[in-house]
């Protein structure tokens, strides 16, 4: 949708944001979590139980580029978000073997959200 502005005698247009109010959303509980076989995933921390954890709208980190480590991933977030290979989204996972659990950013959880699905 394109909407005119007209400001001092000049007009331009204004295309409206491509971005849904659900994609940047910031989710108090997003979390990046390192487990001991399955890799690393980010979502919104749903439950706890020991090395068990529940995530909701969680992708797996498969690659991701512009952050050192998961510690600067969830501060910053990625600089280079084009180099990411972040697969889709699912609802829900559980996962066992939890090992580590990082707090995202705003930032970081705006950054890691924007980078476009990998699929091959």
């Amino acid at each position: 949708m394109t909407k005119t502005i007209t400001i001092s005698d000049n007009t331009w247009d204004k295309i409206k944001d491509q971005v849904s109010t659900e994609e940047t959303k910031s989710y108090k509980n997003y979390v990046i979590v390192r487990t001991y076989s399955a890799g690393v995933f980010v979502g919104i921390l749903a439950e706890r139980d020991g090395k068990e954890v529940k995530l909701q709208k969680a992708r797996r980190l498969w690659y991701w580029d512009g952050a050192a480590s998961l510690s600067q991933l969830a501060v910053d977030g990625v600089s280079k978000p084009e180099n990411c290979k972040f697969p889709c989204e699912v609802e829900e996972i559980i996962l066992t073997e939890a090992i580590e659990i990082l707090p995202c950013s705003d930032t970081a959880q705006q950054s890691i959200r924007k980078v476009k699905v990998w699929e091959e």
